[in-house]
């Protein structure tokens, strides 16, 4: 059984064909998957997938990429994190690459996802796209390492994996790592431990060759699992089992049904 660590089922693409979508899941043995929220407006619709479906969890947190919407608080976070189908904090982190200019915000809604996680107990989804240095300053700066979590869609080289292991994280593999070009994060995936490996889709986004270019589901996470099991020289199987041992021994508030 596999485990898509980070999808967006709120987004319309995916949100209007869930029957189709959970039925893939089914046919491709993916059971669980973790629905992650990206703005406060939008987490009511990703708890709700959670709470109408077993096999679903939810996060909350604000992506990085919004400027100018409603800021998390730290008490805002707890309150909605207050809820036994959230199991995580974010998606949080340090995003350089679309946004340019002052991007202090972008580092205190960072420490505010870090210092909520701390409190309530729930791990971390952090997303961070050429901002690997501020990122892990961040995060040793705030104590991340109290609560842990997983750097998802990691796009980074081996020495940030590495850096991030040690304090307590996991590192996710998208459909990226089945691209032809992406040889540095093959490499990673190559020599991260093993109990350290998760692994996603990001859907609707950065759907896995051979499906590259259309819209990503939860099922096509057996297409990352494929690749980095053949990578790594194991099987399918062992794979499968130790990155799914992995997010239930990281995400302890998830409950396997």
């Amino acid at each position: 059984m596999l485990v898509d660590s980070h999808c967006h089922l709120n987004f319309p693409e995916l949100l209007d064909n869930l029957p189709a979508i959970k039925l893939a899941m089914q046919d491709n043995q993916v059971g669980y998957a973790l629905c992650i929220s990206v703005t406060l407006p939008d987490f009511p619709q990703v708890l709700a997938l959670a709470v109408n479906n077993d096999n679903f969890y939810a996060s909350v947190g604000v992506h990085p990429d919004y400027e100018n919407i409603e800021e998390p608080t730290l008490e805002k976070l707890l309150d909605l994190a207050n809820h036994p189908k959230v199991i995580a904090i974010g998606e949080t982190g340090l995003d350089y690459f679309r946004l340019t200019g002052d991007l202090e915000w972008q580092r205190t809604r960072f420490r505010t996802h870090i210092r909520a996680a701390i409190a309530c107990g729930k791990p971390l989804v952090i997303h961070t796209r050429h901002a690997a240095e501020d990122t892990l300053r961040i995060m040793r700066e705030e104590n991340a390492q109290i609560v842990g979590g997983v750097m998802h869609c990691f796009t980074e080289n081996l020495e940030v994996a590495l850096q991030a292991i040690e304090l307590g994280f996991y590192i996710s593999f998208s459909g990226i790592v089945t691209f032809k070009n992406a040889l540095a994060i093959k490499e990673v995936a190559k020599h991260v431990p093993l109990n350290r490996i998760l692994l996603e889709t990001d859907s609707p986004y950065l759907a896995p060759t051979p499906y590259r270019g259309k819209t990503n589901q939860p099922s096509y996470v057996k297409h990352v699992a494929e690749e980095v099991a053949k990578l790594r020289n194991i099987s399918l199987e062992e794979l499968s089992i130790a990155s799914t041992e992995n997010f239930f021994r990281l995400f302890k508030h998830a409950v396997a049904h």
